[in-house]
């Protein structure tokens, strides 16, 4: 999810893993929604709370060259979700230690070293600005 604060930063987490910086999000447990999902992700990962109805969908993407993730048990998976934008929360972002180690506000034109598919979802969001139109890969 792509939490925006009212001067145009967002919110990134330094991951454990050493893959770079990321926006708070996850996979769904099963018979989860996307928005719960990522409401949840957002509680656990950065520590806010935010209104399903204050998630604003800007893209999906499904293309396997973008999004196939491989976990360090060997298992390889195809991303396929749904992206939003957050301009409204309640609390102050926190890492939770485990999956995140620091969180920060950056420039979306200068962001630090992202992992793949989160730089793919920027530049998906930079469309959507430009065209108001919902983005689809």
């Amino acid at each position: 999810m792509l939490v925006e604060r009212d001067d145009g930063k967002i919110l990134l987490g330094r991951r454990s893993d050493g893959r770079g910086w990321a926006m708070p999000g996850g996979g769904s447990e099963e018979g989860s929604s996307f928005t719960a999902t990522a409401l949840q992700e957002l509680r656990e990962e950065v520590g806010l709370e935010a209104d399903p109805e204050d998630l604003e969908a800007f893209a999906t993407v499904s293309e396997p060259g973008n999004h196939l993730i491989e976990y360090p048990n060997g298992d390889r998976t195809h991303y396929q979700g749904v992206w939003f934008v957050l301009r409204r929360w309640r609390g102050d972002p926190r890492p939770d230690g485990d999956e995140l180690l620091e969180v920060g506000w950056f420039d979306p034109g200068d962001p630090p070293p992202m992992i793949h598919s989160n730089a793919v979802a920027l530049e998906l969001y930079r469309r959507y600005v430009e065209t108001g139109r919902f983005q689809a890969r």
